[in-house]
């Protein structure tokens, strides 16, 4: 059974040149990359579980193969990318006491205004 699956613009863009240059169809080339990755992730030589444990802070980056870097780095760039519900928390509290909220492009402190929540 097929399904649907939302996938970001630029994963798009790598899989549309990939599958042109690979003579492959858009599904075929995320099918062919899908066995691709979970060859890796359960082969001897890449230990997802080493990852997992640089993501939780319990290893050094240091100890990971380029590989397994890699994968890491990608995962930690994308989980910067999205506050967590501890910081947003954080931040959300510091709205209600008028502290400030960021940084703007100069470096200078942001608050939020009455004016800026509407």
């Amino acid at each position: 059974m097929a399904q649907s699956v939302k996938l970001s613009d630029d994963i798009m863009k790598l899989v549309r040149i990939e599958s042109e240059r690979q003579s492959r169809s858009i599904a075929g080339q995320i099918a062919h990359w899908v066995r691709i990755g979970r060859a890796i992730e359960t082969s001897g030589n890449f230990d997802h579980a080493r990852i997992n444990a640089v993501l939780a802070a319990e290893a050094a980056p240091s100890t990971l193969s380029d590989e397994e870097h890699d994968v890491w780095l990608d995962a930690f760039s994308a989980a910067l990318a999205e506050p967590s519900d501890g910081e947003e928390a954080f931040f959300e509290g510091r709205r209600q006491l008028g502290r400030g909220v960021g940084l703007d492009e100069n470096g200078e402190l942001v608050r939020e205004t009455p004016d800026a929540a509407a």
